[in-house]
């Protein structure tokens, strides 16, 4: 029997439907919408016309309507400009009532059979009972966006604490803004490329110019890494140091989302630093300096294609 476990997210959705909101939405995020199918999610920005980033998004479709799921800061903030605008369109924009579970698996055939979950041959995304969606992150890790009231079936256990599906997410490199990183960094900054977020060839959207510039004048300079290390409490950080020499040390950065194991006591964090960090650099947390921390391995390639 598969090991499936299920944690309740803090994530909330915004749904845009209407006639317009193929076109509308087009114009509004980083992603080709023309890509998004009823078999597949697709990450995205939506920027500020500065082009920083009021949210990063995994967009999905169900029932004819546009999801876009975020934590709560940028699904607040990306509504609310959504809806700024959107009052010259033919669309309905609204943030839904449904739930989020994160499952983290460790045989993900057995536990879509347990879910009732088929996915379409290199699809990453499913709908399943009347208005229930599924996205496929990886080959341990689902997110299930279900309606209130709805059961996991035996098999699947409940957890309180989302730490253990938190810590994945950090893993995997995938940024989540809170509300002091809103309308702070560009897409690039966040990593949104390397996860295909970013489409340079759909035509204008909000923000291109500077997501542009970004990519072909070279004018990035700091890009999210994956942090690690052992606190007797969660730091609850903002802002990490590295050092110099010696016993000097300087600001190196600012802590977007981070998630703390009691049990392992093991702290993990995604951080937003100077691009030309070496793996070898010794971090700290800035009003926890006995907290040590080292960068780890991102799960994918920063190169442009």
């Amino acid at each position: 029997m598969a090991q499936a476990n299920a944690y309740p997210l803090s994530l909330q959705l915004i749904s845009v439907s209407g006639a317009d909101k193929l076109s509308y939405l087009h114009g509004q995020v980083t992603q080709d919408l023309n890509l998004l199918t009823d078999d597949n999610f697709l990450w995205a920005g939506h920027c500020s016309p500065k082009g920083k980033l009021w949210a990063t998004l995994r967009l999905s479709k169900l029932n004819d309507a546009y999801l876009l799921l975020g934590s709560q800061a940028e699904t607040d903030a990306s509504c609310r400009e959504l809806k700024k605008y959107g009052v010259f369109a033919k669309v309905d924009i609204e943030i839904t009532h449904h739930q989020v579970l994160g499952i983290l698996t460790d045989d993900m055939c057995q536990t879509c059979d347990l879910l009732g979950l088929t996915f379409a041959q290199e699809s990453n995304a499913c709908t399943f009972g009347d208005n229930n969606k599924a996205l496929k992150l990886d080959g341990q890790r689902l997110l299930l966006i279900v309606e209130h009231g709805y059961t996991l079936p035996q098999g699947v256990a409940l957890h309180t604490d989302p730490t253990p599906f938190d810590s994945a997410t950090i893993l995997a490199g995938e940024p989540q803004l809170g509300e002091t990183s809103v309308d702070e960094y560009v897409p690039q900054m966040v990593n949104l490329q390397a996860l295909g977020a970013i489409s340079f060839k759909k035509g204008c959207y909000t923000g291109q110019e500077t997501v542009a510039r970004m990519r072909y004048l070279g004018k990035n300079k700091r890009a999210l890494y994956i942090v690690k290390g052992q606190a007797s409490a969660h730091p609850q950080e903002s802002e990490l140091e590295v050092q110099l020499e010696g016993d000097n040390w300087r600001r190196a950065g600012k802590v977007i989302h981070q998630a703390y194991d009691s049990v392992s006591q093991d702290y993990y964090a995604l951080v937003v630093m100077a691009n030309d960090l070496t793996d070898s650099a010794v971090l700290r947390c800035k009003t926890h300096p006995g907290v040590e921390l080292k960068i780890q391995p991102l799960p994918y390639s920063l190169e442009d294609n």
